[in-house]
């Protein structure tokens, strides 16, 4: 189990922890659970999110457990370095849809003393690295990493196989929408869709053919 830095009064630098993992792996609720002990510390705690990221509610933050924190949605990371210039620590959910600048901001704060706690998918629905996260988790100084369970195997999951055709980055959604997955489970999943796709080509050549024929 993760354990807060121990304060050290004369060290004037914060720290960046992120919490990683698929979807349904449990990171707004760690994210949640360390920014309410701050808070019971009577620390001075700001929450931010992507205002893209409207699926609950739009100012609170919320684990798919319904556990919810209240949070600033900013349009852009540039935002958050503004809005936490006074805080001892800081949460920012969802931190892959944040533009490239998260990652100085973070960094930037962390520098001036503030505990800066991130929480975010580290991989996205194709199974590459998402947006600022591979570099969030690169110069933090704690890293991590949750897991859910594989729907089909039961086994630890870390992937998120999205269910439906949708190919945009950035989709929303809950269990209707995506999936956990297990390596083993994700990779036989995505090996079915592409061999579904082979059929479908292979149909329309033989079309091809046939009216070429006839």
């Amino acid at each position: 189990m993760f354990l807060e830095n121990t304060v050290n009064h004369k060290e004037q630098f914060g720290w960046i922890e992120v919490i990683a993992g698929s979807m349904f792996s449990g990171k707004t609720e760690e994210l949640i659970r360390r920014l309410k002990r701050a808070q019971f510390a009577k620390l001075k705690v700001e929450i931010f999110k992507p205002m893209v990221d409207t699926r609950y509610d739009d100012e609170m933050v919320v684990s798919h457990d319904a556990n919810e924190i209240r949070s600033t949605p900013v349009p852009a990371a540039a935002n958050i370095r503004i809005l936490a210039d006074t805080c001892d620590v800081i949460g920012i959910d969802e931190a892959q849809f944040f533009d490239d600048e998260i990652v100085t901001v973070c960094n930037d704060l962390a520098n001036k003393g503030v505990r800066v706690i991130v929480a975010g998918l580290d991989m996205d629905f194709k199974g590459k690295p998402f947006g600022p996260m591979p570099a969030l988790m690169a110069t933090a100084e704690y890293v991590t990493k949750v897991h859910a369970i594989c729907t089909r195997t039961g086994n630890l999951a870390n992937y998120s196989y999205r269910k439906s055709s949708n190919d945009n980055l950035v989709m929303l959604g809950e269990v209707n929408e995506y999936e956990p997955l297990s390596r083993g489970a994700y990779y036989k999943a995505m090996l079915k869709e592409k061999v579904k796709t082979m059929d479908v080509k292979s149909e329309e050549i033989d079309t091809l053919k046939k009216k070429q024929n006839g």
